[in-house]
């Protein structure tokens, strides 16, 4: 996997319950989407593979997993926020195995 240093520092700054899920989002991301690299943008960790295509933050609360590129998303379950055009994410607190399935869909779906 190929990781970004700046990437594990913004992610070492949250909680300790939020870095075991941001490192476990992070790793789902690259096992599921192939040649993906990891850039700090907009003072966030951002996902490419050519294009940009999901971020991380984390928050007080939760983490946050958003998508770039919405229109090929199949959201059956509503899972996902935002009214915007283009952006949506899922506010995370904890990933059980049907949203990491989810997720992993997502992520197959918009690259």
């Amino acid at each position: 996997m190929n990781y970004n240093k700046k990437i594990t520092d913004y992610i070492s700054k949250a909680t300790d319950e939020q870095v075991a899920l941001l490192e476990e989002l992070r790793k789902l991301v690259h096992t599921s989407v192939e040649n993906v690299k990891e850039e700090l943008k907009w003072k966030m960790p951002v996902f490419n593979n050519g294009k940009d295509f999901a971020y991380l933050r984390f928050a007080k609360k939760h983490v946050t997993l958003g998508f770039y590129n919405i229109d090929r998303l199949s959201d059956p379950n509503n899972l996902l926020e935002g009214e915007g055009n283009t952006l949506r994410h899922v506010k995370i607190n904890s990933l059980g195995e049907n949203l990491k399935k989810q997720i992993s869909q997502w992520l197959k779906e918009i690259t």
